[in-house]
């Protein structure tokens, strides 16, 4: 690819370029990752080493009890994991309906009947078992190392941390855990986390077994029936990652790979299916014709993943059936040039999060992600081992008809995606966008991008960014061209100008394939959304 290295943005930032590369929202994470591929590690030694570091410098957005998912590239081929964990086993309709309410849609938002099994500790275990080099422990050492020793909270980290104190602060274990000075931490403040280094040794020490079948499984059980959840050992001991197939698409001579669902990753491939029957790259690349065109796929898109989406044996369509190029046309052709709309659900039957990416010299690319949904995800600490919960129950519906609808042992509709491309079947590019339903999004603007436009990885990653709401709702960043706003609002868009760009645009990573990676090696950019670094040496 023949990027245009000029960026017309605002930031003045470039991309890195080494032979191998960390890409994070936060320093100390980078720094772990290539303090472990300089001990002899691989790019998936980096990524989980980065990984356990940024449940603690991020801890607004995820934790040891966060879900993963992963993508990587071992030299030869693609893989997916699926690290997200199901429901309890007694969670039914009927739980939550005694409970909270015969009119209850959701599990609720917050607090204990919310969490469902954390899956991303065992995640890292078999990525390791599978695809690592040095041992499990070794790579647990810089968190261990960082909790125990504490770390200055940054600008970024420092703001969600606020936010979410008046909403969390009666949730069990939260106060005792994040506010140890009856507040949230000041910028620059020293916040040590002795709590969670004591997880990160036992789980260094056993594997990640303690976490499932010993001494932090129990804690975590006990917790959780002090406050009246439904949490068990059994569900802990039960729990297994999944390696998968990726699903995917071509995309004007690439071909980009998400995880099948539970996840939302298909949304990013209907859109671009949408938008490749039209010549988007004959319009200028920050236009009103261009933007137009990319958000009503996207709206498209939503509309069939949230109807259709759940965990896929419980799903009415097939993904292929999502993802077939007639059905594609057929909705392509809903689009008018003119004019914004709130497009409903087809009919394809025929008849809180952190992102982070490494790859090293020897071609080994990794895309991963970690979250605990909403900031803090449930709220719920468990405090002998600081195991912050998410709150990923709250994804299930409580309504029978919904493909979604809550039951035992189930995984719910998740958020998280991370995303590879591939050219001709050899990599090109790990990378991800954080934010809820902004990462599909941000997968097909950032692609676009760079793919119709030749804008380089810290370009698109830079440039302003559009985000979907529901209906006709639209935010956009505040940076966007004013013309192209008004030439938005003027097809019927209801455009709001955001200047929280952190809070609702999402931030991403990104590493493309220069060439062979022990020679040429790759091209790397990281968001300034959260502050992000991309190091390599």
């Amino acid at each position: 690819m023949n990027f245009d290295f000029s960026n017309p943005y605002l930031s003045t930032r470039i991309p890195i370029f080494a032979r191998n590369v960390v890409s994070t929202s936060h320093p100390l994470a980078s720094q772990a990752g290539l303090r472990i591929l300089q001990q002899g590690g691989n790019a998936v030694d980096a990524a989980i080493a980065t990984a356990a570091v940024m449940t603690l410098v991020e801890p607004v957005s995820n934790g040891l009890g966060s879900d993963a998912f992963c993508i990587l590239w071992d030299g030869k081929e693609l893989h997916g994991l699926n690290a997200s964990g199901p429901a309890p086993k007694v969670w039914t309709p009927e739980y939550f309906k005694a409970k909270y309410g015969a009119d209850a849609a959701t599990p609720p938002m917050r607090g204990i009947d919310s969490v469902t099994v954390p899956g991303a500790v065992r995640g890292w275990v078999a990525m390791s078992d599978r695809f690592g080099k040095l041992p499990f422990a070794d790579l647990m050492a810089p968190a261990i190392d960082i909790a125990e020793r504490g770390y200055l909270v940054p600008p970024v980290v420092q703001g969600k941390w606020a936010a979410a104190t008046p909403v969390l602060q009666s949730q069990p274990g939260f106060a005792q855990t994040f506010l140890p000075w009856g507040r949230a931490p000041e910028v620059g403040e020293l916040f040590r986390f002795a709590a969670a280094a004591r997880a990160l040794k036992a789980i260094a020490r056993t594997k990640g077994e303690a976490y499932y079948n010993g001494e932090i499984a129990e804690a975590l059980a006990k917790f959780s029936a002090e406050q009246g959840g439904a949490l068990t050992v059994a569900d802990l001991a039960a729990y297994q990652p999944e390696w998968v197939k990726p699903i995917s698409r071509d995309y004007h001579g690439h071909t980009l790979h998400e995880i099948p669902p539970n996840g939302q990753g298909i949304a990013a491939l209907i859109a671009l299916g949408i938008l490749e029957k039209f010549d988007i790259a004959s319009l200028p690349v920050d236009s009103v014709q261009s933007q137009h065109l990319q958000i009503e796929a996207m709206k498209l898109a939503f509309a069939d993943v949230y109807r259709y989406v759940s965990e896929r044996k419980t799903m009415e369509v097939t993904t292929e059936q999502m993802l077939d190029d007639a059905y594609l046309a057929s909705r392509a052709r809903l689009i008018d040039v003119k004019k914004a709309q709130d497009f409903k659900a087809g009919n394809p039957v025929k008849g809180g999060t952190i992102y982070l990416t490494a790859a090293d010299e020897s071609g080994m690319m990794v895309s991963f992600i970690q979250s605990n949904y909403m900031g803090f995800g449930s709220g719920c600490v468990e405090p002998e081992f600081g195991i912050s919960l998410q709150n990923r129950g709250h994804g299930f519906s409580l309504k029978a008809e919904s493909p979604n609808v809550v039951a035992p042992g189930k995984r719910p509709f998740h958020t998280i995606i991370p995303a590879f491309l591939t050219k001709d079947g050899q990599p090109v590019m790990s990378f991800g966008v954080m934010g809820g339903n902004m990462q599909p999004q941000g997968h097909m603007q950032t692609l676009v991008r760079m793919l119709d436009y030749k804008q380089n990885p810290q370009a698109a990653c830079d440039a302003p960014r559009w985000r979907f709401n529901a209906g006709l709702e639209i935010n956009v960043e505040a940076a966007m061209n004013p013309n192209t706003v008004q030439g938005l609002r003027d097809l019927g868009h209801h455009l709001e100008v955001i200047n929280d760009s952190y809070q609702d645009f999402g931030a991403g990573q990104f590493i493309w394939r220069a060439g062979e990676p022990s020679v040429e090696g790759y091209v790397a950019a990281s968001d300034p959304r959260r502050d992000g670094v991309a190091a390599g040496y």
